[in-house]
């Protein structure tokens, strides 16, 4: 019965591409219009069919995960894009109406006091810092890079996006900076040593928060970068400038109006905040279930809609809003490509299945951005209309010179 129900589901889905699923009974059935490379999915487990029908987020992942599930030249890059590209062209199909129903736990699943914040956290980020050091750059940013020339290496586009976010802030020597979520600290020192800012910087990753501590001294810069390991909320002075990246998407919808209350009264009255986070370019969703439960629980991508709803209830000037579209889906193909050829140290630090575990996510993630509607948000914040130049010329002076050039 499960198969033939999930056959049916696959015929609608399928419209595009070629698919051939060999079911755990031997049979073998073809989906798609039969264009591009045939990606050939082995379904081992009898339970299989059942589970991927009721909650296929869930299943898909753990299937790779224990191997139930294969794929033809282990493609699974392949696979997701061809699942993705998919799903993206209809609007209604059985997975968007599964995850919609999950919205009825929503609020409790993005309920994120301080206790849990930290729980929530440590599942991901107190991980063994070697796993990092595996497939990040050598300031270990693990957020978005800003890929400003496609030939970029990963290390230079996430000093790019550094220098970006540097910019926006419109940072003076002896500024000070609150970094929420600070990370390993890469963002704060350079904010520090490249900028002349005085850095407080917050996290609630015991693992982060030892080894930014440790960063600061050994680059002397102990008296100007100060590391906590609390929740931002615990903060109560005034800054000139607020950061967060890579941060808002641990929140939690229930405390979005918190969030940004807080970055209200954190930011002095002439200050200028810069929120980066991944974002969705659909209505309010939900998380996939298996992220929930692998990767990031209390996690949740919003719409913009979501954060602009609680900024604007909390008196900020919107200074900026700037969308990065595939900037995610190439840090993503490097995250993915340092992790392949260490998989071996892996796999040494955990087991084969945590290393299929982590391929899938980053590659979920990448193909997420690639074909399924995920971006990178960046909303400049102000008190002031007038806290930052009227056009974006500011950031790129070199246009801004061809510009001037051109009035003459």
């Amino acid at each position: 019965m499960w198969i033939n129900i999930l056959n049916g589901m696959l015929q609608r889905l399928m419209r595009h591409g070629s698919l051939l699923i060999i079911y755990p009974d031997g049979t073998q059935r073809r989906y798609g219009d039969g264009t591009g490379t045939e990606i050939a999915v082995h379904l081992k487990d009898p339970a299989l069919p059942r589970r991927l029908v009721l909650n296929p987020d869930l299943a898909l992942g753990e299937a790779y995960m224990d191997e139930t599930m294969t794929i033809g030249g282990d493609d699974l890059a392949g696979f997701l894009a061809l699942a993705m590209t998919n799903l993206n062209d209809q609007p209604t199909n059985w997975r968007d109406r599964l995850l919609h129903l999950r919205k009825f736990f929503h609020r409790y699943e993005q309920f994120n006091p301080m206790g849990r914040a930290r729980a929530n956290v440590a599942h991901h980020y107190d991980l063994s810092g070697k796993l990092y050091d595996l497939f990040l750059d050598e300031d270990r940013q693990y957020s978005c890079a800003y890929f400003a020339d496609p030939g970029l290496t990963l290390d230079e586009a996430q000093r790019a996006k550094k220098a970006h976010i540097a910019g926006k802030l419109l940072l003076e020597p002896g500024m000070t900076v609150l970094d929420i979520g600070c990370g390993w600290g890469g963002l704060a020192l350079t904010l520090a040593r490249d900028y002349g800012a005085r850095v407080v910087g917050v996290t609630l990753s015991e693992e982060q928060y030892k080894i930014a501590t440790r960063r600061a001294a050994e680059a002397g810069l102990a008296d100007r970068v100060e590391f906590r390991l609390t929740d931002y909320r615990t903060v109560t002075e005034t800054f000139d400038r607020v950061v967060s990246v890579g941060m808002f998407e641990h929140v939690g919808t229930p405390h979005y109006r918190e969030y940004f209350r807080n970055v209200h009264q954190r930011l002095g009255p002439d200050g200028v905040a810069l929120i980066h986070t991944i974002g969705r370019v659909s209505p309010p969703g939900s998380t996939s279930p298996w992220i929930t439960k692998y990767i990031f629980p209390g996690g949740y991508i919003p719409a913009l809609s979501e954060m602009m709803a609680a900024v604007e209830k909390e008196g900020f000037w919107s200074t900026d809003v700037e969308v990065w579209r595939l900037h995610y889906a190439e840090t993503l193909r490097h995250w993915h490509s340092r992790f392949m050829a260490n998989c071996d140290k892996a796999r040494a630090l955990y087991d084969e299945r945590f290393c299929r575990m982590w391929r899938y996510y980053l590659l979920a993630s990448e193909m997420t951005f690639r074909h399924y509607g995920q971006v990178v948000f960046q909303v400049q914040l102000a008190h002031r209309q007038d806290a930052v130049p009227l056009t974006r010329a500011y950031l790129y002076p070199d246009g801004q010179q061809a510009a001037a050039r051109a009035a003459e």
